[in-house]
């Protein structure tokens, strides 16, 4: 009886290294991509894209026959965090950076690599300071990521007259910023916190505030239902209507 073969494992690191070295390579790719508003071009290989990512199954496979675009453009993520996905789907491996760590998170979140998500959530969390952290909560709130967004929102608490003037609070979308108003534990006086929401509705926000002013008032409005509502962030809500010129209830 033939006893069972044993597998043996060579080297990993050149193997990484030259899987490493076909990223962004031209040679024996089959496939090019037209990446982000630089529209950058990127050189892959279909069949290890397709096997490592089901996004890019779908993207690439056969199924799709001879009418793929060639090149496939994917103008909604940056050049740089696309060949870090790249470089993680080739090598199970990326190097991260402060600064474009949150656009390589996107990217893990739209093509549905939970490993690289994961990667990049632990990064985030790690460097997180009062430039990253109104980005990174933006980023927590569009995707649902509970954990980075609690995160975010405690260590704005404790930063919060710092966060508050950085030019990320003023990016905030309406619901990332309705978060913000809910906590009761910001660090910050009452009226700065006015001048500052102010200040982002001036930088074009006008209709998100609007939007996030009626949901807090129908929420100020199940709290006069029963539910317990803090009078601190009501004074704030009254003073956006009176800004807006809004009818306040």
């Amino acid at each position: 009886m033939e006893t069972p073969g044993l597998v043996v494992h060579g080297q990993s690191a050149p193997f990484s290294s030259a899987l490493r070295s076909l990223v962004n390579n031209p040679l024996y790719s089959d496939v090019r991509f037209v990446v982000g508003q630089e529209r950058k071009e990127v050189f892959a290989h279909r069949c290890l894209l397709a096997c490592r990512c089901n996004f890019f199954q779908r993207l690439l496979g056969a199924e799709s026959g001879p009418g793929v675009p060639s090149p496939v453009v994917l103008s909604t993520v940056p050049a740089e965090a696309f060949l870090a996905v790249l470089e993680f789907l080739y090598t199970n491996s990326a190097k991260l950076h402060r600064h474009s760590v949150l656009e390589v998170l996107t990217a893990a979140v739209e093509y549905g690599l939970e490993e690289l998500r994961e990667l990049c959530l632990e990064f985030v969390m790690k460097m997180l300071d009062v430039e990253l952290v109104c980005e990174a909560l933006q980023v927590a709130v569009t995707f649902g990521l509970g954990p980075l967004q609690e995160r975010c929102v405690a260590f704005i608490e404790v930063h919060s007259q710092e966060t508050l003037r950085t030019r990320g609070f003023l990016e905030l979308s309406a619901p990332a910023l309705l978060l913000l108003l809910r906590s009761d534990k910001l660090c910050v006086d009452e009226a700065e916190l006015v001048l500052a929401t102010r200040s982002w509705a001036r930088v074009g926000a006008v209709e998100q505030i609007v939007e996030a002013w009626k949901c807090h008032a129908l929420r100020r409005g199940d709290a006069a239902r029963g539910a317990p509502c803090r009078r601190r962030r009501g004074t704030v809500v009254r003073e956006h209507h009176r800004f807006l010129d809004l009818p306040f209830k």
